[in-house]
């Protein structure tokens, strides 16, 4: 636009300055001068103006430029602070947590302490309470070994004792023997030898006495004997001791009635005293309940002869 403007002036200057030259030569030529001098200051003014501006948008680059500058400048401080912070942020952290593993790591050994103590002290209880129980087990078998000599000092007594009984009970057995046999000369009479036959006798130290056979059939159908039923409500009572038998080398044989034992079968010792504790019948006479292992057996103990008999009595 101002080229034109300017072209547009130059043209109408020299038409002006043609057409004064033709009318008034020296006046033309002032005009003319005077033209150009104007036109000189306008182009002056318009370079002025044109620099101006180039200088004013020069210097607005040149801000531009510097607030970019800054910008990036404050950008770059920004992510520089910024990446500090992260930094300073991430080792508060890995402090934070080096510091907290190692509280941990306190705390597991203090803890793994504790439980070594405790479970040495576990141990020591553990070992005293073994060195006690080893005492007391020593004791129990001194214990033991004493009460079993006792015992054994007992059972060799008890056999000197039952071994004395037995070498009366033979002597006086003799004696009876004898007796009976002077008594059973003495009686002629067919009667007397009629309830012989019927009936058995036997000597209670000052007299005879007549009595009937055993009735091995009738106490069985008397519930009062009923000892098998009593026997399952009291087992206690018929679980005894071990049976020792007379003779070292003897083993058990089954007897029946009317077998004939020896007199070592049916000692005193062997008897049982009180048949009703069993639910077994009292016995009159030289009848006998006698114990034979687990069997029980009722004998004749001036015979010897078996009669009547109950295998498996006791447990």
């Amino acid at each position: 636009m101002t080229l034109t403007k300017l072209m547009k002036g130059s043209a109408l200057s020299a038409l002006a300055i043609a057409m004064a030259s033709t009318a008034l030569p020296a006046q033309a030529e002032a005009a003319a001068a005077s033209e150009q001098q104007s036109q000189r200051e306008r182009e002056d003014r318009q370079y002025q103006r044109r620099s101006d501006r180039r200088g004013e948008r020069r210097s607005e680059r040149r801000q531009e430029r510097r607030s970019e500058r800054r910008q990036e400048q404050r950008s770059e401080r920004r992510q520089e602070r910024r990446s500090e912070r992260r930094e300073e942020r991430r080792s508060d952290r890995r402090q934070e947590r080096r510091d907290a593993v190692r509280e941990i790591r306190r705390d597991y050994r203090a803890e793994d302490r504790t439980e070594r103590r405790v479970d040495r002290r576990a141990e020591r209880r553990a070992d005293d309470r073994r060195a006690d129980r080893r005492a007391e087990r020593r004791i129990e078998e001194r214990r033991a070994e004493r009460r079993a000599d006792r015992r054994a000092e007992r059972r060799y007594e008890e056999r000197r004792a039952y071994r004395r009984a037995e070498r009366r009970y033979e002597e006086r057995r003799a004696d009876r023997r004898a007796e009976r046999r002077w008594r059973e000369r003495s009686v002629r009479d067919r009667a007397a030898r009629s309830t012989l036959e019927r009936r058995s006798r036997y000597w209670d130290g000052r007299r005879w006495h007549n009595y009937d056979r055993w009735d091995r059939y009738r106490w069985r159908d008397n519930h009062r004997y009923d000892w098998y039923r009593y026997r399952h409500a009291h087992r206690s009572i018929f679980r005894l001791g071990r049976y020792y038998a007379p003779y070292r080398d003897y083993r058990y044989r089954r007897l029946e009635i009317g077998f004939r034992i020896g007199s070592l079968f049916f000692g005193s010792r062997y008897w049982i005293n009180d048949p009703w504790r069993y639910r077994l019948p009292e016995v009159y006479g030289p009848y006998r309940w006698v114990r034979y292992y687990d069997d029980v057996l009722l004998v004749d103990i001036y015979s010897g002869e078996v009669v009547d008999v109950i295998y498996d009595f006791f447990w």
